[in-house]
């Protein structure tokens, strides 16, 4: 596969494409450099890809969501990374740290593995592709144990919340 050819001319494409999703040319260009880095590094792969530009916009759109999920707190794991900032009262603090204690220690008493990749994801904001590389496991097996993880920890969460309002009453 000739990259220069098939690859390269894309380029305007995808940084238009991720400048629409991430509303901002540096990170949109972080984007674009990503994509193409990941698409060099599979060039000898792309020779079996049917549409190499849908490949690599659809490789784009992930790297965009990536971003957008590393940049927005959207669950209470986020609150472990200190992305929560809100003007908190010390009321308000001290239930944040609660929260987060109680976060770890529920990641905490998850199967190893399930550990490693729910840290990995939604802590460290890694991609699937690369935890699976790292752990050595498959893509689907790292969404799976992920969600499993995920579902776990929201489980044990509301449990332990629920625990405390009734002891409260």
């Amino acid at each position: 596969m000739q990259f220069k050819i098939h690859v390269l001319p894309l380029r305007k494409k995808l940084a238009d494409y991720a400048f629409r999703l991430m509303q901002n040319s540096e990170d949109a260009e972080d984007v674009v450099q990503e994509t193409m880095l990941r698409l060099w590094d599979r060039r000898s792969e792309l020779d079996d890809c049917r549409n190499i530009e849908a490949f690599a916009v659809t490789m784009a759109h992930n790297l965009c969501m990536d971003g957008w999920r590393r940049k927005r707190p959207t669950t209470t794991i986020d609150l472990l990374n200190g992305s929560d900032n809100r003007q908190a009262t010390p009321e308000q603090e001290l239930q944040t740290k609660d929260e987060m204690t109680l976060i770890r220690h529920i990641i905490d008493s998850l199967p190893p593995l399930q550990q490693v990749i729910l840290r990995m994801k939604d802590v460290e904001g890694y991609e699937t592709e690369y935890i699976a590389e790292i752990t050595g496991c498959r893509p689907e097996a790292i969404r799976m144990n992920l969600a499993r993880a995920r579902k776990r920890v929201r489980e044990c969460y509301l449990t332990m919340i629920q625990r405390r309002k009734i002891q409260e009453v």
